[in-house]
């Protein structure tokens, strides 16, 4: 349910074309569209048979989703917010086409339509900065609150469901008492429980993506300003400490990523069930979970009348979630009843049962562990 659909492999080491070495004929932008569409075969293969992309470059989830639709690659169903919608801010000059800037009610109501337009599934806002911006504060609000007001009642009037980026805890409170239906990464909850348990009371869903505050304090910290890998192990902390105290409060769970390579996601269920909900709430969270957050009554679950979305899978999670995470025990994928992928339709995966566990430093197609 966080996930960015993008051709940028930066953060998916092994994942796409060798890098680019000094002298070799320039490659083409247009190798993206081959990257995006064996991203999408990846999403199959690992058992994700929807997908929520929180922003893209350049509205490249929503032409990816085009050529699921029309059959040209093999994906999963996909759901797109096209361009994160954000006030003025340091972190449009880095993340360029992935931002639309707008400052101001009104403007928050012509940026909800601009992305209706584009083709958005859903609306996406940054409710405070983010994490990885050296110049931005991730702890006070980044729009004011009549902003997120303008916008939450737009996309709601269009009937669009809204996520909110929202780290620090002005800006969460104000997305969770707005209205936004779902809170990604929210790690500042935990200090006001209250808002918690509104979040239980309105079926608000809580979408921590534990995994990317892990890339920054540990995975990628050599990649980032100190400052940042310092901040993240604190959020980190917290993430924890959120996990725990919305499982308290009853909180309905949805299963994030934020990272690389397509198809490790199930790293997050691994983290969200040892991080305190134990297994069969993780499960729920990267099932039933994500179908609530996205407002989709008939998939992510077992029930007459609903989606034949299905997994078979050699092995019992319950008994051990990690083998979710061995590709060869994802025997095979169906996608409304068809057989689409898995080890046993496409092959079993080259690199053996045990690629993508975490053995030593972390591999090509794996996150560190816990």
């Amino acid at each position: 349910m966080h996930t960015h659909v993008i051709s940028d492999t930066e953060r998916s080491p092994g994942f796409g074309p060798a890098a680019y070495l000094n002298g070799e004929d320039p490659r083409p932008r247009e190798l993206g569209w081959f990257i995006l569409s064996k991203t999408a075969e990846a999403y199959v293969d690992a058992g994700i048979t929807t997908v929520r992309d929180v922003g893209s470059f350049d509205d490249e989830a929503i032409v990816l989703r085009k050529a699921i639709e029309l059959g040209l690659s093999r994906g999963p169903r996909l759901r797109s917010c096209g361009r994160i919608i954000s006030a003025t801010a340091p972190g449009t000059r880095i993340f360029g086409t992935m931002y639309h800037e707008a400052n101001g009610p009104w403007a928050m109501r012509a940026a909800v339509r601009e992305n209706l337009k584009r083709g958005a599934d859903f609306v996406k806002f940054m409710s405070t900065g983010a994490r990885s911006v050296e110049r931005e504060d991730p702890e006070p609000a980044q729009m004011t609150r009549d902003e997120a007001a303008a916008l939450i009642d737009e996309a709601h009037r269009m009937g669009l469901r809204v996520a909110a980026h929202a780290e620090g805890l002005d800006g969460t409170r104000m997305s969770v008492l707005e209205g936004a239906d779902t809170i990604e990464h929210g790690f500042a909850l935990h200090r006001e429980p209250a808002l918690l348990d509104h979040m239980a009371e309105h079926g608000q869903v809580l979408v921590p993506t534990l995994t990317t505050f892990h890339d920054l304090a540990e995975r990628f910290a050599d990649r980032f300003v100190p400052s940042l890998v310092e901040q993240a192990k604190r959020q980190l902390a917290e993430a924890y400490l959120t996990l725990e105290a919305g499982r308290n409060a009853g909180v309905i769970f949805g299963m994030g990523y934020d990272s690389g390579p397509p198809g490790c996601q199930l790293w997050e269920a691994h983290r969200m069930a040892e991080g305190g909900l134990g297994t069969m709430a993780a499960l729920r969270a990267a099932t039933l979970g994500g179908a609530q957050a996205l407002g989709i009554n008939d998939i992510g679950r077992l029930s007459p009348g609903c989606v034949a979305d299905l997994v078979l899978i050699d092995g019992d999670p319950l008994a051990d979630i990690k083998v979710l995470l061995r590709p060869n025990r994802i025997l095979r994928v169906y996608q409304r009843g068809v057989a689409t992928g898995g080890a046993e339709i496409n092959g079993p995966y080259p690199g053996g049962e045990d690629e993508m566990l975490p053995t030593g430093p972390p591999s090509p197609c794996c996150m560190s562990s816990a």
